[in-house]
């Protein structure tokens, strides 16, 4: 007896039978992004909530059809390595890492996962890019121009207080670049004719020593650099500059919104909102060593009138009429 065959037309309802039923057994992953922050979730908050509407923006709806993994060190960021290699575990698709530190962990963890970095120093001076054109490897993102805007905040500083001679810097050892920070400082320090105190940080047992040397010193004025470290001690730092009647120059506009005379730098907020059109590209397809880093687009000097009140300073009316921003 010969074997059945089975007609054509049964043949093909099987075959769309099991496509269908293994459809139905693996639906289409939901892309998970790793969102990598040094400081804590409240300090940040602002510049995440950017990233996370400019996403919804382009059409991404957390838990329907995206998932963001959200990894906060809380200023401690020796457990940054942890946190990056949770979320190369995960399989995410990109990381966003917030500052030097995270995407210094988040580089570490992985050479394959896409990595955006929403506000870098000096991307290519620190090595995490080839250049900004074409940024090479996995990694690609926004940089904040922090070396060129340092003596910028100190012009600024001298402008307002031209009486003012000898300043405290402080500031942090970069793993990448040294004390090249202090290096450019100090040219700007010379050229503007100020005597510039160096009060460098490497852990929270720092501060307090420097502070010490600021008032035996006799320090007149005050400037921070952009760092990861000193943002989470952003309150110490504030409490510091007001009861010892500091002119405070600060490198965000965080500090100022907390009580802090003045700042001057990029729109952070912005740089995280246009990190999710890095994002955005990347999902879609595109290499982050194609994509070029940008610049920042949006500078902000911003004034504390009430800061200015509580320690007895007036500020400049032509200081007032540059400012972009003033808190009164």
């Amino acid at each position: 007896m010969k074997n059945a065959v089975a007609p054509p037309i049964l043949v093909a309802a099987m075959l769309l039978c099991v496509a269908l039923t293994a459809g139905a057994q693996q639906p289409a992953r939901i892309p998970r992004i790793g969102i990598l922050i040094a400081p804590s979730a409240s300090f940040f908050s602002a510049r995440v909530e950017a990233l996370r509407q400019r996403l919804r923006e382009h059409g991404y709806v957390e838990g329907k059809n995206i998932f963001i993994e959200y990894r906060y060190a809380e200023g401690k960021f020796e457990r940054l390595p942890d946190l990056a290699a949770e979320l190369v575990r995960l399989k995410v698709e990109v990381i966003v890492a917030g500052s030097p530190p995270a995407i210094s962990a988040a580089r570490k963890a992985s050479a394959t996962i896409p990595i955006v970095f929403a506000a870098a120093n000096d991307p290519v001076g620190t090595g995490l890019v080839s250049s900004l054109a074409r940024p090479g490897g996995n990694i690609t993102g926004l940089s904040t121009m922090a070396p060129e805007l340092d003596g910028k905040r100190l012009e600024l500083l001298k402008e307002a207080f031209p009486k003012v001679v000898r300043v405290a810097f402080l500031w942090q050892l970069g793993a990448t670049t040294g004390n090249r920070v202090l290096t450019n400082m100090e040219a700007a320090a010379k050229e503007l004719g100020l005597n510039l105190l160096s009060l460098e940080v490497r852990s929270l047992d720092d501060f307090d020593s420097a502070f010490t040397r600021a008032k035996r010193e006799r320090a007149q004025a005050l400037i921070t650099t952009i760092g990861a470290l000193i943002n989470t001690q952003r309150r110490r730092v504030l409490e510091f500059a007001a009861k010892n009647r500091l002119p405070a120059m600060y490198s965000n506009s965080e500090f100022v919104e907390a009580g802090g005379l003045m700042s001057y730098g990029p729109n952070y907020t912005d740089l995280f909102r246009r990190a999710a059109d890095y994002v955005d590209k990347i999902l879609k397809g595109a290499r982050p060593a194609d994509l070029p880093v940008e610049q920042p687009t949006k500078f902000e000097f911003i004034v504390n009138l009430q800061a200015a009140k509580q320690i007895g300073l007036t500020i400049p009316q032509k200081m007032l009429e540059r400012a972009d921003k003033v808190i009164k």
